[in-house]
């Protein structure tokens, strides 16, 4: 009998041997936008494989497995050592190497290189967003570095080295490292500036030794960690390496691991200094957040980037999903208000990756008007986009139905994924307060803002409309702290409308515009005007399996 009434019908085929890259209009076309001519066709080919990778059931075997055998640490070894390790799965390492090998950690040695980095790791974290962290940590340790030319020298090849080594061993032995961060104190949280972590001076110029507790270190299985602690002149910021240039291991206690809601792959750490730990100053004494400010940056555009890839996973699970399945006698896609569904899920997911790519051009760029931009620009979209990421991935789990709340789905991974990226490098709060800072003190980012956005005046009325109500928020500064979330999401819908009237096709411009600036849609998902070419938004987010 179960033989005879067990038979599988309309369930699509598993979104799997598909080039994650080329299905992406946003990222092949920022490609062909921000990267010289003559670099394009080497671009595509390292993106095109990438993508193939992402997309292949290794890539999404190892992520699944990541994360059903999350890190495990070891304090102690059997004979009462301590040796503070954390045991990681074998999938965890093979995408970490893909990555690292990848150049996923590597902004900064070649032309163009953020905008080529920025999309590779929107197509690789697709297939497992955990060891996004470590990569992310270790591309922007490389500027504050810089600080300190003589630890540069030293440590900046590894940080860029496409060479992946897990072991632990002093930098001189090894071909390649990472670097994490440990920052945040259980009594200060976001405020830095409440850190009590001691730094002692040594008798050697340079050096200290730190006393002190971080509540959260990031990637904590690292050869190399920054960390703010308290030296004589102040805050200060410090390159703590777990191997000491003699072989042996440095004073880092690992106290526990966080269990976390999501993000299970990876390992975030209590740890402790106990007055043995050695580390080397970065930068001048009392400078340690200027110091950082750099990496602060570099780290929240990837927040930014790594929303856009799991936003970009989830509508293409249900693009995909709805191609297939039947209902009511139609497609489910072709039913119209799944269409509606499905091209409100494809525009914001479009809308987050076009930013995080005009991003990392200002970055390549690196022009003054470039670098007064990303002081405003990088809060607001950090602030938006990861803020948008949570109820997209709901609604794109919705469009499976009861498939979409079971873990085979690959949707619920993603769904504890979403927060993440509003929590870490500083909350919500935390950067609409950025962004009221920049606008007091650094007048030449507004100005820079103000440029980027008007290049598109006069393209769409109702982009016209949200900048003047901008300008009317902005001219009005009583009580700007209590609007300051609202300024800044319209800041950053601003910006990405302006980006999709200049770049999109006309349909997804028209739809942004009209449902993000011109108040006709409603707060759900779903609720674009029906007037629009909805089947074309569809159809070009919509990815094509290989075979």
């Amino acid at each position: 009998m179960a033989a005879t009434t067990h038979t599988v019908t309309n369930q699509p085929p598993p979104l799997v041997g598909y080039d994650v890259f080329a299905n992406d209009p946003a990222l092949t076309e920022g490609i062909a936008r921000y990267v010289a001519d003559g670099r394009q066709d080497e671009a595509r080919e390292e993106l095109g494989r990438l993508g193939r990778a992402a997309g292949s059931a290794h890539a999404q075997q190892w992520g699944e497995q990541a994360n059903r055998h999350p890190p495990v640490l070891h304090t102690h070894d059997r004979y009462g050592h301590r040796v503070d390790e954390v045991e990681f799965h074998p999938a965890w390492h093979r995408l970490l190497g893909h990555a690292v090998t990848a150049g996923l950690t590597d902004a900064w040695s070649r032309p163009d290189g953020h905008v080529r980095r920025t999309a590779g790791f929107i197509t690789w974290t697709q297939a497992e967003a955990g060891h996004g962290c470590p990569l992310s940590m270790t591309h922007a340790a490389v500027p504050t570095l810089r600080a300190e030319p003589e630890l540069a020298a030293v440590w900046e090849p590894l940080l860029t080295s496409r060479i992946y080594e897990q072991e632990l061993r002093p930098a001189a032995e090894k071909g390649g490292a990472l670097a994490g961060m440990a920052m945040t104190e259980k009594q200060g949280g976001s405020d830095l500036r409440a850190t009590t972590t001691r730094a002692e001076p040594l008798a050697a110029p340079g050096e200290y030794a730190l006393t002190g507790h971080k509540w959260f270190c990031s990637a904590p299985m690292s050869d190399a960690f920054l960390v703010l602690a308290r030296a004589p002149g102040g805050l200060t910021c410090f390159l703590l390496p777990r191997v000491l240039p003699d072989g042996s291991r440095n004073s880092f206690r690992l106290q526990r691991l966080k269990d976390k809601l999501g993000n299970r792959s990876n390992a975030s750490a209590e740890v402790e200094f106990d007055g043995r730990t050695w580390a080397r100053r970065v930068g001048e004494e009392g400078r340690g957040i200027a110091t950082l400010i750099e990496m602060v940056a570099a780290t929240r555009l990837d927040c930014v980037s790594a929303a856009a890839a799991v936003m970009r996973q989830a509508a293409a699970q249900a693009l995909h999903h709805t191609a297939y399945r039947e209902a009511f006698g139609s497609r489910l896609a072709d039913l119209p208000l799944m269409r509606n569904v499905l091209a409100d899920l494809a525009l914001e997911s479009e809308a987050a990756t076009t930013l995080a790519l005009r991003l990392a051009a200002a970055y390549d760029a690196d022009t003054e008007q470039d670098r007064h931009l990303l002081r405003l620009a990088v809060p607001a979209a950090k602030y938006w986009v990861t803020k948008r990421c949570t109820p997209m991935v709901t609604e794109a789990l919705e469009c499976l139905g009861g498939n979409g709340y079971v873990e085979e789905s690959g949707l619920p991974r993603l769904l504890r994924e979403a927060p993440l990226n509003s929590i870490w490098e500083g909350s919500g709060n935390v950067q609409a307060l950025d962004v009221l800072r920049a606008l007091r003190r650094e007048p030449p980012a507004l100005h820079a803002f103000l440029t980027e956005i008007g290049t598109a005046r006069g393209a769409d009325h109702r982009l016209d409309r949200a900048i003047k109500g901008m300008l009317t928020e902005l001219a009005d500064l009583e009580g700007i702290e209590a609007r300051a979330r609202r300024l800044v999401e319209r800041m950053a819908l601003v910006l990405q409308g302006s980006l999709l009237v200049r770049y999109a096709p006309p349909e997804v411009a028209d739809a942004f515009c009209a449902s993000r600036l011109g108040g006709d849609a409603g707060a759900a998902f779903g609720t674009l005007p029906h007037t629009l070419d909805l089947a074309a938004i569809v159809a070009r987010a919509r990815p094509v399996l290989d075979r």
